[in-house]
């Protein structure tokens, strides 16, 4: 071995361990963070849905894809547990900041000649003060509330009935994460912090019901998608499927 092969001044270095981590893990955890990535790059987009009895609401653009991080998150922690959710949500709240800071900076940077306009650019993708506070706020609550949930259910239950522990924490996680964002984005920050502007309590009761309704009925479409998930990965587990890292 020649000097420096392998190691420094021709000492050999031991391979790191390989270590075994579960594919779906790793899926599911992308999921989480892709998701959870894209719901706050979208939500600049209000959208208008027609529902039965409650006519048109309005909702951010990442109501769906926020709407899969919570599919993540109790496919997760019905897997592999409460601390590994817990770790997962908490890590992704520490990514919210990367994407803002990544993103700021890249408005930041003067446009080279043949860019997309700066200013639709900054439009689209610099978030307001307020709806950074209210989602961030909401996040932090909201999931770790929908992991906690989770498991209490599954105590109560002794480990049984699935549907109830995933429509269960994710319809009360909703409800916090609507009302938090809401009241805080539209209501606190403006009067607080100056940022953004103050709703009537009319409007804001009218957003917290309609957008509450619609990710309820998010949430129990994804109850089979849970369902599926679950069975698909433990019916592998036997083959111990990982990838190295």
């Amino acid at each position: 071995m020649s000097a420096g092969e392998g190691g420094t001044d021709g000492v050999a270095v031991a391979e790191p361990p390989r270590l075994r981590v579960p594919l779906a893990a790793v899926v599911l955890t992308a999921l989480f963070v892709a998701a959870l990535v894209t719901a706050q790059v979208i939500s600049a987009k209000l959208l208008a849905v027609s529902l039965p009895v409650l006519g048109a609401v309005t909702a951010p653009g990442g109501t769906l894809a926020y709407a899969v991080t919570f599919f993540a998150s109790d496919c997760l922690s019905e897997l592999y547990g409460k601390e590994y959710a817990r770790k997962v949500v908490n890590v992704a709240f520490v990514m919210n900041f990367v994407l803002l800071a990544l993103v700021f900076a890249t408005i930041a940077v003067p446009a080279a000649e043949g860019s997309v306009d700066p200013a639709a650019f900054e439009t689209v993708l610099g978030l307001s003060g307020n709806v950074v506070i209210g989602s961030l706020a909401a996040y932090v609550l909201s999931q770790n509330w929908d992991v906690i949930a989770f498991h209490r259910i599954r105590e109560l239950t002794d480990g049984d009935a699935l549907w109830l522990r995933n429509v269960g924490s994710t319809a009360t996680s909703q409800l916090i994460d609507t009302v938090v964002f809401t009241l805080v984005a539209f209501a606190v920050a403006p009067a607080v912090f100056g940022v953004g502007v103050a709703l009537p309590s009319s409007v804001l009761a009218s957003l917290i019901v309609g957008q509450y309704v619609l990710k309820l009925l998010i949430a129990l479409v994804d109850t089979p998608l849970v369902y599926a998930a679950v069975a698909v990965v433990r019916r592998d587990e036997a083959d111990t499927a990982g990838v190295s890292v």
